[in-house]
């Protein structure tokens, strides 16, 4: 398993665009800091071909904790979502398929 990380990111566009180190990082946390700023503003990010992030608000409700049965109310949040498009969730459905294949 491989993770994605920021440093690996700016290693991508250093490597596939040709900008230096310095620029592939100023260029990623800008792209990154506009995702967030977004998201902070309750506006939705859409990636076209990737997918869509966006804030969703969960109402109060009763929970309970799960090592002593006591019943909580968990207050109202907003939580982060992604739903991804058609064309990543093939993308990965046929990575997946090859993948099993090559093992079976």
């Amino acid at each position: 398993m491989q993770t994605l990380t920021r440093a690996g990111l700016i290693e991508k566009l250093y490597s596939h665009v040709g900008l230096s180190r310095s620029e592939s990082a100023v260029l990623l946390e800008e792209v990154l800091e506009k995702v967030i700023s977004t998201l902070e503003g309750g506006d939705s990010v859409k990636i076209s071909g990737f997918g869509t992030f966006s804030v969703r608000r969960k109402g109060s409700r009763i929970g309970r904790n799960p090592k002593t049965g006591e019943e909580v109310v968990i207050e109202p949040r907003l939580v982060l979502a992604f739903r991804p498009s058609q064309m990543l969730k093939n993308s990965v459905n046929e990575g997946m398929m090859k993948l099993s294949a090559r093992k079976g």
